[in-house]
């Protein structure tokens, strides 16, 4: 038998509900006859993949854009990281990571037989906490690879003192991260490779695909060895390489999406603002800050919810909107240290445990109408009230 509560939602829902799915991201799509004009001269060419014309242009496009001096395009940012894995050697030991991330940061690890060795993280960044890090490295740790959970950029200065300290790599998981700048410099020039993400569900995109940014040259020359099945002639191959290249359909993707970032980073901020000004007095939730140094992209917007104080939990939150037609998403939830190759001994991860049970992700892309973000805020300052009465 419904509750009361759970009746007084599907009332509201059938004034307010949505007449089509409001999803928490949408791809970013230029004008189809953009692509389409770019893929001719491909098609005139038949030339496909294997470093393309398209390729080369992107690969131009992004170096000058994100101010970095090496990009290498993968065909997606899983094999970027696995590619950066193999690149800097890593394999047979262990690796300081973050359970709060999607599940490819640490699958990654598992296919190269390393450990995850999990820190927690900083309740508000969302980030690895430097403070825990060093108390982890042991004898077989080889690694260090932070996230910068929903582009806010990591302590990047004291997990490179870090690092230092120790003789170790960093690897930063950038998915989010794309233009994102810190301080006035792009937040990828940190670490010894960064990887990007260019998925559909990212603030740029190539449907699938991705890139490893390094300020080494030398680094940069081994993962595009790496990519391309480490061919080096018609007849030599110096490295076992894989098949991680980005095809010319993908680049002409990304080529024509470059004239609307700005417009598309606009946007977003402007549904964050909305956001912002409905919820940031709304009792029990939490928004994330953004630093007074960071450049964001507002890929994401969080919310964390307490429930003692909003009057529900996250996940009934998450439930009541679906009535809405709003689906949100629980980012990141489960922890990936509860996967079963992940389960290894660890310490206690509070903070991490807390966000994952806590946070939710509310709609935000360049095509949601304003007149939707106040509506969205709207319902859920109004399921709070309902909840707390």
């Amino acid at each position: 038998m419904d509750t009361a509560f759970e009746q007084q939602v599907r009332n509201m829902a059938a004034a307010m509900r949505f007449p089509e799915p409001v999803y928490v991201t949408r791809p970013n799509l230029p004008p189809l006859d953009t692509v389409t004009g770019m893929l001719a001269a491909a098609w005139e060419r038949q030339w496909l993949t294997n470093d393309g014309a398209l390729h080369r242009q992107l690969e131009d496009e992004l170096v000058r854009l994100l101010e970095v001096p090496h990009l290498s395009l993968f065909c997606n940012g899983t094999i970027a990281l696995l590619t950066a894995l193999e690149a800097l050697s890593l394999e047979n030991g262990e690796v300081i990571t973050t359970a709060f991330t999607f599940p490819a940061t640490v699958n990654v690890l598992h296919w190269h037989r390393l450990r995850p060795v999990f820190c927690d993280i900083r309740p508000d960044t969302y980030n690895l906490d430097p403070a825990g890090i060093e108390a982890l490295i042991g004898p077989d740790t080889k690694a260090i690879l932070p996230v910068h959970v929903y582009g806010t950029p990591c302590d990047v200065n004291a997990i490179n003192d870090i690092a230092d300290k120790h003789g170790l790599p960093v690897i930063y998981d950038a998915a989010h991260a794309f233009g994102v700048r810190l301080r006035g410099e792009s937040v990828l020039g940190h670490g010894n490779l960064s990887m990007l993400s260019f998925h559909a569900t990212k603030v740029f995109t190539t449907a699938e695909g991705g890139a490893l940014v390094t300020q080494d040259p030398e680094l940069h020359r081994r993962t595009c060895l790496l990519k391309n099945f480490g061919i080096t002639g018609e007849e030599s191959v110096e490295a076992p390489g894989l098949n991680g290249k980005m095809n010319e359909m993908q680049a002409a993707l990304g080529l024509a999406q470059l004239a609307g970032l700005d417009a598309n980073t606009d946007k977003r901020r402007c549904l964050d603002g909305i956001y912002r000004r409905l919820l940031k007095e709304e009792p029990g939730l939490v928004l994330l800050d953004l630093p007074s140094d960071v450049e964001p992209n507002y890929a994401y917007f969080p919310v964390r919810v307490r429930e003692d104080a909003f009057g529900m939990s996250r996940n009934t939150l998450y439930n009541a909107l679906k009535a809405f037609n709003i689906q949100c998403r629980k980012y990141f939830h489960p922890l990936c240290s509860t996967n079963p190759w992940c389960r290894l001994e660890t310490g206690a991860l509070p903070h991490s445990e807390a966000a994952a049970s806590e946070v939710l992700c509310l709609p935000i892309y360049g095509t949601l109408p304003e007149s939707w973000a106040e509506t969205i805020g709207t319902i859920i300052r109004s399921l709070g009230a309902l909840a707390r009465a």
